[in-house]
C-alpha cells in the first residue's frame, strides 16, 4: 500500500492513509489524493498508522498540501504516527503547523 484516501459522505474531510514507507515513492499517489480538491473548507487526516518510515521529501509533501489546503487556515491532523515518527515531526517543528494526534 502507497496512498490510500477517501472521502466523507459529507465532502468535507479527506483521510489519507500513508503506507509502510512514506518517501519520496509516495509523491505521485498522495499528491493525487487531493490535488482536485479546490474547497479551502475541506479538513485532511493524514493517518500514518502503517508508516514505519518518512524521510525529508514526505515533510516536504505535508508541506505543499498544507499551501494547497490553504496554509494558516488549513485543517490537518496527522494521526497514528510511531514514536520514531513524531519525533521527526517534532524535531522539524511540525506541531506548529498541524494537529498532531
Amino acid at each position: 500500500m502507497s496512498v490510500i484516501s477517501t472521502k466523507s459522505s459529507d465532502g468535507k474531510t479527506i483521510t489519507i492513509k500513508t503506507g509502510n514507507k512514506f518517501d519520496y515513492s509516495s509523491h505521485t499517489g498522495f499528491r493525487a489524493s487531493y490535488n482536485n480538491e479546490s474547497d479551502l473548507g475541506i479538513s485532511y487526516i493524514i493517518d500514518m498508522r502503517n508508516t514505519d518510515y518518512m524521510d525529508s521529501s514526505a515533510l516536504g509533501m505535508l508541506l505543499l498540501l498544507r499551501e494547497h489546503a490553504g496554509n494558516g487556515a488549513s485543517n490537518i491532523s496527522i494521526i497514528n504516527c510511531n514514536e520514531e515518527i513524531k519525533n521527526i515531526l517534532a524535531i522539524s517543528n511540525f506541531h506548529k503547523l498541524f494537529n498532531i494526534n
